[in-house]
């Protein structure tokens, strides 16, 4: 069994954090749903592949912060995440950096502040 089964990234608003992953990565979201006095749009998820569930959150227990946990996005391009997501206005915390012969990370800065990083292997 993994260890971490979902993540909840904060956001202050939702509907900017919802269009900037959804251009950066190229993903949709469903529905918005309202839990705990809190609003969330859950990333794309498919049962029985690697990876952790996840949403976008926002509300009063929801802080974006950059000195947070940091939350790793597995690309397969990761110029074209980095071009896209400068474009839509996050700033280059870490710049891609070779982890391997051919894999790579880099860390940006998401619509709400937050820290996040980018992967390929």
């Amino acid at each position: 069994m993994n260890l971490i089964s979902h993540i909840e990234i904060p956001v202050a608003n939702l509907e900017r954090a919802t269009s900037f992953y959804a251009t950066v990565f190229g993903i949709a979201f469903g529905n918005i749903v309202n839990l705990h006095g809190s609003r969330m749009a859950h990333f794309p998820f498919e049962e029985g592949k690697d990876g952790a569930s996840g949403a976008l959150a926002e509300g009063e227990a929801y802080v974006p912060t950059v000195n947070g946990a940091i939350v790793y996005f597995s690309v397969a391009d990761i110029d074209a995440v980095i071009k896209r997501a400068v474009g839509h206005g996050s700033e280059v915390l870490f710049p891609k950096t070779a982890i391997g012969k051919q894999a790579f990370v880099a860390e940006i800065k998401d619509s709400e502040g937050n820290r996040i990083a980018l992967q390929t292997l």
